[in-house]
């Protein structure tokens, strides 16, 4: 139980982090009447929000390394609630923008430090599957965050949702503060860290792989409301039971992530959660204007989203011990890339009429993501030591 825990806590503190990073996601046709803007810039607050997420998540790391764990992770969910507070106060599009930029400048440290934080704290042994119950925050985050963003957002408005999500992300950092020990600190990193990880071909193609994927991902996720009204004449209900059912699954994926990895090993773990994720994108875009076979896609799709990124991480953990708070980092920064290029991808397709395309990007970016898992596939795991 003492081990449980601070596990608890990082978890609960991905929930917080999932649904401030995708709350717009849940909220896109409120935001843009609200805002009086169209879907597509509704949708941008996500694809600039991980360019700004990408490139402070390995700064940040590298600026903290020093700090207190608790701390650190305690004040960016404090940071996190003042900038939804403020969000729900926003006069504009233009305010509301720099709010989120300002506040994912921080929110960028949570879920790469929550990973490395029980990585220190958790025997060798036991690292994949503490990584990746940690990592079920962001799979609650939206099976049960982003129905109830849709739905406070639908009955109440997106000023309520935002002070909603305020209040969630206070309550998780009492929880840091609580919870985790005192003392845990980062192994000390140097500008010389991140050379040692680009040379790192092992490294490097793990990172370009959770790039690839996402971007196959995000060119469908970030617009999955207005494309289930648009393709299938669905409404709200039916949008936040597809949330529902993508987060639900997600988190029976990483709980059965979590039970096989010690069996399987990472890298087969992962093949087989990015293989049901790849046959739920084939489904959607096969089916889309179907609302059934669109549903059997993301339940494939959702049973691997979280289990692909808990594994990638768990294996950059394993690959270099000493930079698993940067190479985690760096993960998280590509993961947003990811977000970054598959949203901005999708928002002009979604913008140009290509409604049935989007799927079509999405397949095409994850039958790219098996290049990389291919040729690391017969490395030996190399610990790479930190400069």
């Amino acid at each position: 139980m003492k081990q449980f825990f601070p596990r608890l806590a990082l978890m609960l503190g991905n929930i917080v982090t999932g649904v401030s990073i995708l709350g717009p996601a849940g909220m896109l046709p409120q935001l843009a009447d609200g805002l009086q803007v169209g879907i597509r810039d509704a949708g941008l607050l996500v694809t600039y929000g991980a360019v700004v997420v990408c490139v402070c998540s390995p700064l940040m790391a590298w600026l903290t390394t020093r700090m207190d764990r608790r701390l650190l992770l305690g004040v960016t969910l404090v940071i996190v609630a003042a900038g939804q507070a403020a969000s729900a106060l926003a006069p504009n599009y233009a305010v509301i923008l720099a709010l989120r930029l300002a506040m994912l400048v921080f929110a960028a440290l949570y879920t790469p430090q929550a990973a490395a934080t029980v990585a220190l704290i958790a025997p060798e042994r036991e690292r994949p599957s503490a990584i990746a119950f940690v990592f079920l925050g962001w799979s609650l985050a939206v099976a049960a965050g982003l129905p109830l963003v849709t739905l406070l957002a639908t009955h109440f408005g997106w000023r309520e949702t935002f002070g909603v999500l305020a209040a969630i992300a206070a309550v998780g950092a009492l929880l840091q503060f609580l919870a985790l020990p005192t003392g845990v600190q980062g192994h000390p990193l140097s500008l010389a860290s991140f050379a040692t990880i680009a040379r790192s071909r092992r490294i490097v193609l793990i990172l370009l792989l959770t790039m690839l994927q996402t971007s196959g991902q995000f060119s469908v996720f970030v617009y999955l409301a207005p494309l289930l009204d648009r393709l299938a004449g669905a409404g709200p209900s039916v949008v936040g039971a597809f949330f529902a059912l993508y987060g639900v699954m997600g988190l029976t994926g990483n709980t059965a992530a979590t039970a096989v990895v010690s069996t399987l090993g990472t890298q087969r773990t992962l093949a087989l959660f990015m293989g049901s994720t790849f046959l739920g994108l084939i489904l959607w875009a096969l089916g889309a204007g179907s609302v059934l076979i669109m549903g059997a896609g993301i339940m494939c799709w959702g049973f691997g989203f979280a289990a692909i990124n808990s594994m990638q991480q768990a294996r950059l953990a394993a690959t270099a011990p000493d930079l698993a708070s940067v190479s985690i980092a760096l993960n998280t920064s590509l993961l947003y890339v990811g977000q970054a290029v598959g949203s901005g991808i999708g928002g002009l397709l979604f913008a140009a009429g290509h409604l049935y395309a989007m799927g079509y990007v999405g397949v095409a970016f994850l039958t790219c993501a098996w290049i990389p898992l291919a040729l690391t596939w017969e490395d030996k795991t190399k610990r790479v030591s930190a400069p």
